[in-house]
């Protein structure tokens, strides 16, 4: 990998959380209980597998009893949600990643705990979405596994209509995710910790691996014959002028 961890650290930096925009309304806990419960009241009795192809196979935000490698056929990663938040800001703001339409997703699936399915499924929820929009981009999705064809739960999954939406190509995608950083940290950090998690679970995403060489190349651009450790400062000062 071109991406380091060392280069990886010259991007983060303390950033305030904006908080919500001002059109939007977060969803309450009994938002949160609702959608949940009418998830569960559709989902009957069986299994709740949740698709992980990003930031949940490196943190995952429920309980997990089993863990299947998954593909998901018609769906392919895609960094193409603008974040002013998380790990954007308004000055500055910063991509995550999605599931577009087309190809194929290599990844994993995530079965929930039976016994505790409401709590866990809201835990999840509170962690992918903060409000009605943004249910447009949760889904039901096929993925085939070496046990066979499962349903999953899919977060991100090409949104009908969304204020995040972007569609940047991956020269621009590479320039946002070197500089954009919010309070959750760095957009070089959540693709570092992705593509570090598929190597270790053998996958290579022929976009993400492409991407990570452009950005640590985006990283370094400035500082050229330096070496990370003293371009620290620098690298700070040339990302919030």
């Amino acid at each position: 990998m071109a991406l380091t961890a060392e280069l990886v650290k010259l991007c983060e930096r303390p950033e305030p959380d904006p908080g919500p925009g001002p059109d939007h309304e977060d969803f309450a806990e009994e938002d949160y209980h609702d959608v949940a419960a009418g998830m569960l009241l559709r989902h009957g009795n069986q299994p709740i597998w949740v698709f992980a192809y990003g930031s949940l196979l490196w943190k995952p935000a429920a309980a997990v009893i089993e863990t299947r490698a998954a593909t998901a056929h018609g769906w392919h990663r895609a960094f193409c949600l603008e974040m002013k938040r998380w790990r954007g800001s308004p000055a500055q703001p910063g991509l995550m990643m999605g599931l577009r339409r087309g190809g194929q997703c290599e990844g994993a699936i995530l079965r929930l705990p039976d016994d505790d399915r409401l709590a866990q499924l809201m835990q999840l929820l509170r962690r992918e979405i903060d409000g009605r929009e943004d249910l447009q981009a949760v889904r039901m999705i096929n993925v085939q596994t070496a046990q066979g064809p499962v349903q999953a739960l899919a977060f991100w999954a090409e949104p009908r209509e969304s204020r995040y939406f972007a569609n940047p190509g991956i020269s621009e995608t590479a320039r946002i995710l070197a500089r954009a950083c919010g309070h959750l940290g760095s957009g070089a950090s959540y693709l570092y910790e992705t593509v570090t998690k598929l190597e270790e679970l053998g996958i290579r995403d022929h976009y993400l691996w492409e991407l990570q060489q452009l950005v640590a190349k985006e990283i370094m651009r400035p500082f050229e014959g330096t070496d990370a450790s003293n371009a620290t400062i620098e690298r700070q000062k040339a990302l919030t002028s």
